[in-house]
C-alpha cells in the first residue's frame, strides 16, 4: 500500500516518537481493513477522558506520549468525569478524583487537544457538518453519520487519537459509499411522542441483533413510520440509544436520503405493546435518589423542555428537595441557556446544572445516591453497567421532573441491580470435533510471532467498557456465554468489540498489570480491539479463511503463529480430548 508522502515521513520517525507511534496504528489499521488508501481528515473528535472510563490504562499512555508532539488537524475532547466549578454539589467520593482528572486533561492539553469536554460535537461544537471526521463518541458518530454530510467511522478513542496526530484515516468502512447501506428495516407502528420515546426506540433496535446476522460494520437500519416532524433532541435520541449496540448510522424515511435495499436485510416491526413494555419494565420499582438529565449533554431544546416542567411545579409553590436534579449539558448550550433564562429558572427551583461531564461517566457517591432516575437509554445503558453497577429507572422528563420534586412518588426500598435480558447474546457456536487450521492476516508493525495457549472463544461481541472488569479482567456481563470468566493470559477469540469507544484503554490498562490475553483473535476487523493491540505490542490477527469463532471450542490448546504477513491458527489439542 501506497502512504502519502508525510504519513510515510512520520512512520518513519522524521516528526518524532509521538507521531510515529500514531502513524504506525493509521498504517496497521488501514492494511488490517484492506483500505483503498488514505484521507486527509478534517476534524478528530477523542473520547477516554474521565477517570472511571479511561482508568488507569489511559493515564498511562498518554504520560507514554508526553513530551513531544501535537495534533496536526482541529481536535475536540469528549466529557470529563466532573465539573470542577460544582465539585461540592456532586460530593465525588473517588480517592484523588480531581487531581487524576485534570492530569488527564492536561496531558490532552500539551498535545494541541482543545478541552471541549463535550459528547456532542455535532452541536455547536464543529463548523462544518461536511467532509471527512475521525470521531471517536458512539453517540456522535451516529448522529453525524445519520443527519449531517460529516462522515466518519466509528473509532476507538485511540484511532481517532492517531489520526488527530497525523491527519490522516485509512479509506475503509464507511468512507466508502459501497459500505453505506442498510442491514436492517424497522417498521414504527406507533406514536412517538417524548425524547425518551425516540431513546427507547434507539436501544430496542440494537437489543434484537442476533450474532448470526451478517453487520460487519455493526447495525445499520432503516426506520419507517416516524412523524413527519423530528426535532433536533429527537434525532439525538434515537441515534445515541441505538449506538449502544454499535449502530454507527441509521436512515428514517422523509427525513434522510432513500437508501437502495436488496431484500437480505433483516426486518423488525416496533409497535406501541414494544414501547409500553420497556416503559414498564424501566419503571421506578423504589425511592429514587437522584434524576439526571442530558446524556448526551442536553441539548438547549431538552434544557428548555426540563426548565418547562420544573416550572409548572415552581408555580405550585413547590422546590426541588436535596438538589435531586442534575442537568447535564456542554459549555457552549449552557451560555445559550443562562440568556434565555432557563439556567435561572432550574437553579432557582434546585437542580444543579452540569458542565463538560455526563451522566454515565460521573462517579456517584453511593452513600447518598443508589437509585438514579433518567430520561436515556444510553444512560440506563452504561450507568447499570461495570462504569458504575447502579440501578438506574427511565421515564420521560415529566416523570423524571416529578421524581426530583417528590421523593415519595414512588415508595420502597432500593431496588436491586437485575440482569438484563440481552437476547443479542444468544450463542450460535456448537461443539466441534476433528482438526481445526485456518490462515489469516496479523498486523504489519509486529514481528513473526509464535503463542500458544488455552482458547477463550466466545462468538458473540466483547463489551469492554463497563463489561469487562479492569482490575481482573474477568468478563462481567449477564447472559453472556463468558461472564464471570477472566480474559487474563488466554489465546482470546471473539468477533469483535462492541459498545463504547474507550474500550481500548480497559484492554490497554489490562495488559499494562499483566491481566490481559496473551493474544487476541477477531473475526472482524475491530477498530476498538486493534488500537491496543497495535501500540502494546499484543500478537493480534484477523479475517480467517474460516471463523475460529465457531471452529475453535473454548478450552482447546490452540498454536497461533505469525510468519510474514499470514498468521495460522491450529488445534494442539481439543478440550474434551
Amino acid at each position: 500500500m501506497e502512504l502519502p508522502e508525510k504519513l510515510a515521513s512520520m512512520l518513519a520517525g522524521d516528526e518524532g516518537p509521538t507521531r510515529q507511534k500514531a502513524a504506525r496504528l493509521v498504517v496497521d489499521l488501514a492494511i488490517t481493513a484492506k483500505a483503498e488508501g488514505f484521507i486527509e481528515v478534517d476534524h478528530s473528535h477523542v473520547s477516554g477522558v474521565s477517570v472511571i472510563t479511561g482508568g488507569h490504562g489511559l493515564r498511562r499512555f498518554l504520560a507514554d506520549l508526553a513530551g513531544d508532539g501535537s495534533v496536526a488537524i482541529s481536535t475536540t475532547l469528549n466529557s470529563a468525569g466532573c465539573d470542577k466549578r460544582k465539585m461540592e454539589e456532586m460530593d465525588i467520593d473517588y480517592p484523588d478524583f480531581l487531581e487524576q482528572q485534570f492530569e488527564i486533561i492536561s496531558a490532552y492539553e500539551s498535545l494541541g487537544i482543545e478541552a471541549t469536554l463535550s459528547c456532542t460535537p455535532y452541536d455547536r461544537g464543529v463548523e462544518s457538518k461536511t467532509g471527512y471526521a475521525s470521531w471517536a463518541e458512539s453517540n456522535a458518530v451516529a448522529f453525524s453519520n445519520s443527519w449531517t454530510d460529516l462522515v466518519t467511522n466509528r473509532e476507538s478513542g485511540l484511532s481517532a487519537l492517531a489520526t488527530a496526530l497525523t491527519g490522516y484515516a485509512p479509506m475503509w468502512g464507511l468512507h466508502l459509499e459501497k459500505n453505506r447501506i442498510p442491514n436492517i428495516v424497522v417498521e414504527v407502528k406507533c406514536e412517538m411522542k417524548t425524547l425518551a420515546d425516540w431513546s427507547i426506540l434507539g436501544d430496542w433496535i440494537g437489543k434484537q441483533v442476533r450474532p448470526s446476522w451478517d453487520i460487519p460494520y455493526g447495525p445499520m437500519p432503516f426506520i419507517k413510520g416516524l412523524p413527519e416532524y423530528v426535532s433536533f433532541a429527537s434525532k439525538k435520541a434515537l441515534t445515541a440509544a441505538a449506538a449502544n449496540y454499535g449502530c454507527p448510522m441509521l436512515w428514517a424515511e422523509g427525513h434522510t436520503k432513500t437508501p437502495e435495499l436488496s431484500g437480505d436485510e433483516q426486518s423488525l416491526i416496533f409497535t406501541q405493546k414494544d414501547l409500553d413494555l420497556r416503559f414498564e419494565e424501566l419503571a421506578p420499582k423504589g425511592q429514587v435518589d437522584l434524576v439526571v438529565i442530558g446524556c448526551p449533554q442536553a441539548s438547549l431544546e431538552e434544557i428548555r423542555i426540563t426548565a418547562s416542567e420544573v416550572r409548572c411545579h415552581c408555580e405550585l409553590g413547590m422546590v426541588i428537595p436535596d438538589e435531586r436534579l442534575w442537568v447535564f449539558t456542554s459549555g457552549e448550550n449552557y451560555e445559550l441557556a443562562e440568556a434565555d433564562g432557563s439556567i435561572g429558572i432550574l437553579e432557582e427551583a434546585g437542580a444543579v446544572i452540569l458542565q463538560d461531564t455526563c451522566p454515565e461517566v460521573t462517579p456517584y457517591n453511593r452513600k447518598l445516591y443508589n437509585h438514579l432516575m433518567t430520561n436515556s437509554l444510553k444512560a440506563e445503558h452504561y450507568l447499570t453497567s461495570g462504569l458504575n453497577k447502579i440501578p438506574t429507572s427511565v421515564g420521560t422528563i415529566s416523570d423524571c421532573v416529578a421524581h426530583a420534586f417528590n421523593p415519595n412518588l414512588c415508595q420502597g426500598e432500593v431496588p436491586p441491580l437485575k440482569p438484563k435480558s440481552q437476547p443479542q447474546h444468544a450463542s450460535s457456536k456448537t461443539y466441534q470435533s476433528g482438526n481445526f487450521s485456518s490462515t489469516g492476516s496479523g498486523l504489519n508493525s509486529q514481528e513473526d510471532w509464535v503463542v500458544e495457549g488455552i482458547a477463550m472463544v466466545t462468538d458473540v461481541p466483547i463489551t469492554y467498557l463497563g463489561y469487562v472488569n479492569r482490575d481482573t479482567g474477568i468478563i462481567e456481563e449477564t447472559g453472556h456465554p463468558l461472564d464471570g470468566r477472566s480474559i487474563e493470559d488466554t489465546v482470546l477469540i471473539y468477533p469483535k468489540g462492541s459498545g463504547s469507544t474507550v474500550a481500548p484503554y480497559v484492554l490497554m490498562g489490562l495488559i499494562y498489570t499483566d491481566k490481559g490475553p496473551k493474544a487476541i483473535v477477531n473475526r472482524d476487523v475491530c477498530s476498538l480491539t486493534l488500537p491496543a493491540c497495535s501500540l502494546l505490542n499484543v500478537p493480534y490477527s484477523h479475517g480467517f479463511e474460516e471463523d475460529p469463532c465457531i471452529g475453535v471450542n473454548d478450552g482447546d490448546l490452540v498454536k497461533v503463529s505469525k510468519i510474514s504477513d499470514e498468521v495460522t491458527i491450529e488445534i494442539l489439542k481439543r478440550v474434551d480430548d
